[in-house]
């Protein structure tokens, strides 16, 4: 006998479900869906010394992402001009030798037919807040990492739009005023994205 054997154990508590958090349909795509994919294959932005392109789109049943990414060349820019850079680059945001607020940073915006819009500026931390359904649409900016040194930077990211656009000219727009980047803008076919929803696959 130990010393222990004389204190009663006391039984184990039963253990409830736990109850998932499943986000609503503006936050981001459906959990359980294989989606459609849409081939864009096109730039935003294109010079010597940066580039912005969106590479594809991935339909699902209540909206889409895109697939994008970024890449910057030092080109002719000094030593200090390439360390601020740096420090804008993996620290987004405001700072003491650069601009301040959301006007500064990386943004994207998509703009419906019928005029209404949206910007990533809205949601910096690239997820919603709130549970009242926003106004449509709703644009968020996931970011997937970067990397750089001496000689450029890159990074990528996933943008999620809802809902599913309308037929007509679905506009994307781009803005990074820290590098330079002055507002540009692609033109997708709404229509395309929304027909390609029918080839969406659910789990169950």
């Amino acid at each position: 006998m130990t010393f222990f054997q004389d204190f009663p154990v006391p039984p184990t508590p039963p253990r409830g479900r736990a109850v998932k958090y499943v986000p609503p349909v503006w936050a981001g795509a459906p959990e359980y869906e294989l989606p459609a994919v849409v081939h864009i294959g096109q730039f935003l932005h294109l010079s010597p010394t940066m580039v912005v392109a969106v590479k594809s789109a991935a339909v699902f049943s209540t909206g889409c992402t895109f697939d994008v990414s970024w890449t910057i060349r030092r080109g002719e820019r000094t030593d200090e001009e390439w360390a601020d850079l740096n420090e804008v680059f993996f620290r987004p945001g405001p700072g003491p030798r650069r601009g301040s607020g959301a006007g500064s940073m990386l943004l994207f915006g998509a703009a419906f037919p019928d005029g209404s819009r949206s910007s990533t500026g809205a949601h910096p931390h690239g997820f919603f807040e709130g549970t009242e359904e926003p106004p449509s649409p709703v644009l968020l900016l996931r970011n997937g990492g970067g990397s750089g040194g001496d000689d450029g930077f890159s990074g990528s990211g996933t943008l999620w739009l809802w809902p599913l656009p309308p037929a007509g000219e679905l506009r994307l727009v781009a803005q990074w005023k820290d590098f330079g980047l002055e507002e540009c803008s692609i033109v997708l076919d709404g229509a395309q994205l929304r027909d390609a929803a029918s080839g969406v696959q659910k789990f169950w």
